[in-house]
């Protein structure tokens, strides 16, 4: 069902939601019978339409969970017109007593979803509890022991499943991963730094380690038996970033490409030597 309303801006929608007056109770009556007996959907239009405000108005109760305006509108839009469809104008009562549920309904539905990455209501009772801790507490601090007592009491649960539901609305999501563009300090903070490798072993990890180490300081100590020329040549072809050529090599001693691999040839047997 096509609903001629503004797609630009939620104020502009806003606005033109209230820009429909408010139905009388003998025209509601009317338009519903219209479409119970004959499916007439521009009656169902308009009791849509005529009570697009009051759907705005229940959003608008749940603007601190931090979710969109237009998104919550969106969803109580869908249990509005869920309301209007199964609507029995012989109840005697007004369109919105009984949509109101409908649109609770659809925005509770998404707030569940969509208020944490992981889930913190699944059951009926948890639900419950989300919502009705949600609108108890009165301050960002943590309840403490009487409130939590005081809460438990009014809805019927346990003081366990208070502060558990508690501490899942304190929580907050954080990346699995380790971000690229996080610093060094904070990256240990994704809960990817935290697994544990089955493929590794610490004790064969620290005998690598080690053994780096030694490798490291046995080859500083070798180097340091070379001559000069011998020394600079295979620091600059194997040790540094940004290796050198045989021909910048050549050029830097005033002597053929062929002379320096030479030199860097008689070098290396000499470090194998001198590590062995």
């Amino acid at each position: 069902m096509a609903l001629a309303l503004p797609v630009g801006s939620l104020d502009a929608y806003v606005n033109a939601a209230y820009s429909f007056p408010v139905l009388t109770s003998e025209e509601e009556k009317d338009l519903a019978i219209q479409l119970r007996d004959h499916n007439d959907i521009d009656a169902a239009r308009k009791l849509i339409m005529h009570n697009l405000r009051f759907v705005v108005q229940v959003a608008r109760g749940y603007a601190g969970y931090g979710l969109p305006l237009n998104d919550l509108i969106q969803e109580g839009n869908v249990g509005l017109m869920k309301a209007v469809k199964r609507f029995d104008p012989e109840m005697n009562v007004r369109l919105v007593s009984y949509a109101v549920h409908w649109i609770r309904a659809e925005m509770h539905e998404f707030i569940l979803r969509n208020w944490r990455i992981v889930k913190v209501a699944t059951t009926k009772a948890q639900r419950k509890l989300f919502f009705n801790l949600r609108s108890a507490k009165k301050r960002l601090a943590w309840l403490n022991n009487k409130e939590v007592e005081m809460v438990a009491k009014d809805l019927g649960v346990t003081k366990k499943e208070v502060l558990e539901m508690e501490s899942r609305l304190s929580g907050q999501d954080i990346t699995f991963d380790i971000e690229k563009e996080n610093d060094e300090d904070s990256k240990y903070l994704a809960p990817a730094a935290f697994l544990h490798d089955e493929n590794s072993n610490v004790a064969d990890s620290a005998e690598e380690a080690d053994w780096q180490s030694d490798r490291a300081e046995q080859l500083a100590a070798a180097l340091q038996t070379l001559d000069k020329r011998s020394s600079y040549i295979l620091r600059h072809r194997w040790l540094h970033d940004k290796k050198s050529t045989l021909h910048e090599l050549a050029k830097k001693y005033g002597v053929s490409a062929e002379r320096i691999r030479q030199i860097e040839e008689n070098a290396m047997k000499k470090l194998r030597e001198q590590i062995a």
